[in-house]
């Protein structure tokens, strides 16, 4: 979680997955580039004798709320509380509700939607060891998180509102436990790196990545969704047709 370093990688050997429904549908995917950013280019502005200056259209705002577009609580009140060690997995309700959380964000451009999938402002104050922890959470993290989600869901083209999640899949018998003193950190916490979302749209299986996970109190949270390290704001971490291939592990 520290900004602006990358850490050495090493080969992931195993991943957990689930099965999440989402709405169904059919539509087409928007193209991708691993490690890039997703953020919408703007066309110039031309003047010639005959016609006037040329504007590109402001960006459309994401579509109104639908009925059934409703987040789920991951843990209520996780923030206030202090960590544990239980270490987290792949599958039971709270993670559940965090993936569902994460795709009803990337699939309607909301990033207040995942909110809850988010890793808690109570919990990043009682682990940063920095002078002010609440406004790196929010300056930093949360703003790069909604970027991320908004540069998600332009991926997924015309049709997102009507693309299915198929799965999440973590690595998370890879997990490591982050020791207090690293990364800038007062106490610990587990951490897994790139997860992949799998998806569907248009009849064809899809996915892009988790850059980094972390634990509360034995539950997985998103921390950094389309990387580490920021060469751009609004990212999306390696999209690609199938499923992808979770790992490797490293960072914290």
């Amino acid at each position: 979680m520290s900004p602006g370093r990358r850490w050495p990688l090493a080969a992931c050997l195993a991943a957990a997955a689930i099965t999440v429904s989402a709405c169904g549908g059919t539509g087409g995917p928007g193209a991708g580039t691993a490690g890039t950013a997703a953020s919408a280019a703007s066309a110039g502005t031309t003047r010639t004798a005959q016609e006037s200056p040329r504007r590109a259209p402001a960006p459309s705002p994401p579509p109104a709320p639908r009925a059934g577009d409703v987040p789920l609580p991951v843990a209520r009140g996780a923030g206030s509380k202090p960590q544990t060690m239980a270490r987290p997995r792949a599958g039971g309700r709270a993670f559940r509700a965090m993936v569902t959380d994460l795709w009803l964000a990337v699939r309607t451009g909301r990033p207040s939607l995942g909110r809850m999938a988010f890793f808690p402002a109570g919990a990043y104050k009682q682990v940063k060891a920095i002078a002010d922890p609440a406004a790196d959470w929010k300056a930093r993290l949360w703003d790069d998180f909604a970027a991320d989600v908004r540069a998600a869901h332009r991926l997924l083209g015309r049709h997102a509102r009507t693309a299915r999640l198929v799965k999440v899949l973590v690595a998370a018998g890879e997990a490591a436990w982050i020791d207090p003193g690293a990364c800038f950190n007062s106490i610990g916490y587990w951490h897994v790196a790139n997860s992949r979302v799998v998806y569907r749209v248009g009849g064809q299986e899809r996915s892009f990545g988790i850059a980094s996970l972390i634990s509360w109190r034995g539950d997985w949270y998103v921390v950094h969704f389309g990387g580490v390290v920021r060469p751009a704001a609004g990212m999306v971490d390696a999209p690609a047709a199938g499923p992808g291939t979770v790992g490797p592990q490293g960072g914290c």
